[in-house]
């Protein structure tokens, strides 16, 4: 898999409170692994989208991840709030994932990153166009 990367995202990955960066900088790289793992995804862009980052494949939804200071002991993993993915993974993981509305998966700072759970999330979103008409995504 060909990983392109616009410059400014490490700028923002930097930019991030020293407390917050390792899990930020964890999550990046879950992502990116996860995606060198599937193999419809031959390139996997990451970028940034209202200047947070943001990974992009050709049959893929984007997916975003940020932390904000209005929520320091949180961070998110953003989805378009118009398809059907965090509605689905609701529906899947209602009692062991945090959401926010239908866009977001709300991951607490304290916590170990829950790549069981959050890995399927990410296939099912890096190729939505490929699986939007599956059954739970074909999670």
């Amino acid at each position: 898999m060909k990983l392109i990367t616009n410059k400014n995202v490490g700028i923002v990955f930097n930019s991030y409170p020293e407390h917050v960066k390792p899990k930020m900088d964890a999550l990046r790289e879950f992502i990116i692994d996860v995606a060198k793992n599937i193999e419809e995804i031959d390139t996997l862009e990451e970028t940034l989208k209202w200047g947070e980052p943001s990974y992009i494949t050709k049959h893929g939804s984007t997916l975003r991840i940020d932390w904000k200071a209005k929520t320091p002991n949180t961070y998110h993993i953003y989805f378009q709030c118009n398809s059907k993915l965090v509605t689905t993974f609701r529906l899947l993981y209602k009692n062991m994932l945090n959401f926010n509305g239908n866009r977001a998966i709300v991951l607490n700072l304290n916590d170990t990153l829950p790549k069981t759970l959050l890995k399927p999330c990410i296939v099912a979103t890096l190729t939505y166009h490929k699986v939007k008409h599956l059954p739970f995504l074909g999670i």
